[in-house]
Formats: C-alpha cells, structure tokens, sequence
C-alpha cells in the first residue's frame, strides 16, 4: 500500500474516531441530563428506561468500536495495516474502503463466518 493510501486510512480512522467520541459524549450528556430523572407515570419512565438502555448498549458499541479503530491505527504505524492476519495477504482496498478495520481478507472471513456457521450448527 502507497504512502498516499495508509495516509488516507488514517485520516479515515481518526476522523470516524473522533465521530465517535462526540456522539458518545453526547449519550453521555443525555443520561446525566437531570430531566430524565422526573418521574412521570409508569409507562413514560418505562420508555425513558427502554431509551436509556439502547443508548448504554450504543455507547459499548462505540467502545468496541473505538478499541478495533486504535489497533487499525496501530497496524499503520506498524506496518501491518491492509494485511490479512490469517494468511498474510493483502486486504483488497475496495474491502478496507467499506471497512477499514478489517483485519481479514473477505476469502478468510467468508472461512471463519462458515466454520462459525458450522460449529453452531446451521
């Protein structure tokens, strides 16, 4: 991969990074917001509840995602970035494109999605 192209993948990774940090910090903000913490009847607390939940769920995806956009980072200044970790091939950058966390070629991940499938029983 040319300079051009880790370069743009960085700049990828960072600016999807800082998206995520705002957005978490504003699903942050939202939970302390002293607001949600009137009491209305039971149905309105029972869907401040239910929204409360989906945000916490959100704010771990973010956190995943957070953690598998700074090892991407990482694999840049490494070098190890667009490599498959399985086979050592490239990641073809149309695959790196639509995710650019993508530790594995789509052959390796189309292996392990069907072992996965397989060693459940589908």
């Amino acid at each position: 991969m040319s300079p051009v192209q880790l370069q743009y993948f960085r700049q990828t990774l960072l600016n999807w990074r800082a998206e995520l940090l705002e957005q978490a910090q504003q699903t942050l903000d939202g939970l302390r917001d002293e607001s949600h913490h009137e009491v209305g009847d039971e149905a309105d607390r029972a869907n401040r509840e239910a929204d409360q939940t989906l945000d916490l769920r959100t704010r771990d995806r973010y956190r995943k995602l957070l953690r598998k956009i700074d090892a991407a980072l990482k694999r840049i200044e490494d070098g190890s970035y667009g490599y498959c970790e399985e086979t050592g091939e490239p990641i073809g950058l149309r695959r790196l494109e639509a995710r650019p966390i993508a530790t594995l070629s789509v052959e390796a991940q189309e292996r392990r999605e069907l072992l996965e499938r397989q060693s459940r029983g589908e």
